[in-house]
């Protein structure tokens, strides 16, 4: 059975109201999506990097967490790493793009895709 958090009950994971804006737009364009999966793969120069897609589907096994109305579908292994972050969406100039504010993050690679804990 799948765990449902409210993110201001529990700081696990959080949105600001820019990404939540950002993430409800794609969610709505997209079919059948009922949020944002976020999960976290071993890869990239520091060893974790950060996996955003639409989530279709919930699997029992994973949590879901509420920010700002936007669900966030992730799993126990991914949630471990990434307890606490904020997703932001940010523009920089012409660039317009999602950073990750994870307080477990000990380094960043240089292209901010990746961390190491």
């Amino acid at each position: 059975m799948n765990k449902s958090i409210n993110s201001s009950q529990n700081q696990s994971l959080s949105l600001t109201e820019n990404a939540a804006k950002r993430i409800s737009q794609q969610v709505k364009n997209a079919d059948d999506a009922i949020g944002l999966r976020f999960v976290v793969k071993e890869s990239g120069c520091s060893g974790y990097s950060y996996v955003m897609e639409l989530a279709k589907d919930i699997d029992e096994q994973e949590t879901v967490i509420e920010s700002h109305g936007v669900k966030i579908v992730t799993n126990e292994k991914s949630l471990a790493l990434i307890k606490g972050t904020q997703i932001d969406y940010v523009k920089e100039g012409l660039n317009q793009t999602f950073k990750f504010i994870n307080p477990k993050a000990e380094a960043h690679c240089g292209c901010g895709e990746s961390f190491a804990i």
